[in-house]
């Protein structure tokens, strides 16, 4: 990934001395000017990922750079630096369009931390979601499957239709690419796309960071904090697992989505605001309405239109396609421009059950173009990489057959509606696959040639295996017998 780059307006010389070094040291390349009216020109005329401009600046100050980016270049982040005794001032800056504001002083961890998101929305934004295999730049949604095909049609269906959208399918299928697609595509393409993790956001905070809070409306709420719905005003909000929202925030999203109205957590003024709802979840909706853990009316609210995304075992005519794409993708990074694999390495990709889907395809792509080292990649280098994710995933304890496999099934799936796990399948058959191996190495007498016949794995592969699940390690040797 390139530098970003970053536009610094400051007037005040000392400040720009002390802010140009750290932001430097914090990976930005950065450009300073000491106007408003220089900065707003540059940040028109020049490609940058952030601006970082205080609010009182000469020429024109920030408030007006943050609304007149807004208006002729919305997809460009503008943070606004303040003291606390303006702090009113940076919000209405906000409510014209800036991406935040920071406090000053502040500390280098709370920069990053805020310039960071703004780079990430940017780059969200910016970069182009291309459907279908004419790629060049930017991220790409790939497949020529029927069911992929489907989905597109439904992207291109939707994108122009202003109406909410519900994007369902397991962890790692691209459920974020769609909702960028569709934003992409549609009239509100120049407005902001404003991505919400639900699952990643504290639960106590989760309800302020979506619609904001005033000031006293909790402890630590010292100033008053404008939300992700009035970031969105006039775009798109994407809200990512969906089905991890408290029972409150869920009535304030009905709420929203009925009337367009809400209000800051603590506050009584009722604020409109114009947005467009993108959702997407793994979880089934439908079990969670049943334990009455979310709304029924919110569901249907949010899945006005669904878009179903299949999993990689659905459609593994894919896969030739998919790592050929990260190869390209990821390969210069990795020493190897032009990373190859051979026939028996793509067998072996096609063969495997993906409960990561593409994130774990794309995962194990580049560390076994990694582990070639500039060679075409072989059978055996996929199958230990592959081998190498059981450790991550064999609990320990469980890594044995004493239930019958009905019992262990129930139990992981149980587990999965408590919210404990959410990774079932992936569990599972890391667990099956662990006692298959222990089962050969049994019927072989420890002889591992015989051992990986009977698996239909090389011995180099189930030497891996072993090592990683800590089953027998490196005590037997297996050394009678060829290799398979």
């Amino acid at each position: 990934m390139t530098q970003p780059r970053l536009l610094l307006i400051e007037d005040d010389p000392a400040m720009a001395d002390s802010m140009v070094p750290l932001l430097e040291k914090l990976g930005f390349i950065v450009f300073h000017v000491d106007r408003g009216d220089t900065g707003l020109a540059k940040a028109l005329a020049d490609p940058f990922d952030v601006v970082l401009t205080d609010v009182w600046v000469p020429g024109i100050d920030g408030m007006e750079v943050a609304r007149r980016l807004r208006k002729e270049r919305a997809r460009l982040p503008v943070v606004v630096m303040t003291s606390r005794g303006t702090t009113e001032t940076a919000i209405e800056a906000m409510k014209l369009g800036a991406y935040d504001y920071i406090l000053k002083p502040f500390g280098q961890a709370e920069v990053r931390g805020i310039l960071d998101a703004a780079v990430e929305a940017s780059r969200t934004m910016n970069d182009p979601v291309v459907l279908g295999p004419d790629i060049h730049d930017g991220s790409a949604m790939i497949g020529r499957s029927r069911t992929m095909q489907s989905v597109y049609k439904e992207i291109g269906r939707l994108a122009a239709r202003p109406v909410s959208v519900l994007i369902r399918g397991e962890t790692g299928t691209g459920k974020e690419l769609v909702a960028r697609a569709i934003y992409q595509h549609s009239d509100r393409s120049k407005e902001p796309f404003v991505p919400v993790d639900c699952s990643s956001i504290p639960e106590t905070l989760l309800e302020s960071g979506l619609f904001g809070h005033e000031k006293g409306a909790f402890t630590g709420a010292d100033v008053r904090r404008i939300g992700r719905f009035e970031q969105a005003n006039g775009g798109t909000l994407f809200l990512d697992e969906i089905g991890d929202l408290t029972p409150g925030t869920q009535v304030k999203l009905l709420r929203f989505l009925q009337e367009r109205t809400f209000q800051r957590v603590g506050g009584r003024e009722t604020i409109n605001a114009d947005v467009r709802i993108l959702a997407a979840t793994h979880r089934h909706l439908e079990t969670q309405i049943s334990k009455g853990e979310f709304r029924e009316d919110l569901y249907y609210r949010l899945a006005v239109a669904v878009v179903h995304l299949p999993p990689l075992r659905d459609r593994k005519e894919d896969i030739p396609e998919l790592v050929a794409y990260f190869g390209r993708r990821h390969g210069p990074d990795l020493g190897s421009p032009n990373p190859t694999f051979l026939p028996g390495a793509m067998e072996q990709l096609a063969a495997h059950p993906w409960p990561g889907n593409v994130r774990e395809l794309e995962n194990v792509v580049r560390k076994s173009i990694l582990r070639a080292q500039g060679y075409p990649v072989s059978r055996e280098q996929v199958e230990i990489v592959l081998a190498a994710a059981l450790k991550a995933v064999v609990m320990p304890g469980m890594a044995t057959a004493e239930k019958s496999l009905r019992d262990l099934a129930s139990g992981l799936l149980a587990e999965a509606e408590a919210g404990t796990i959410d990774d079932s399948r992936t569990r599972l058959l890391a667990l099956a696959d662990a006692e298959l191996i222990r089962q050969a190495m049994d019927r072989a007498g420890g002889n591992q040639a015989k051992a990986a016949r009977l698996l239909g794995v090389a011995r180099l592969t189930l030497r891996e295996k072993l090592k990683q699940l800590g089953l027998h390690g490196d005590s037997i040797s297996g050394e009678s017998g060829g290799d398979p």
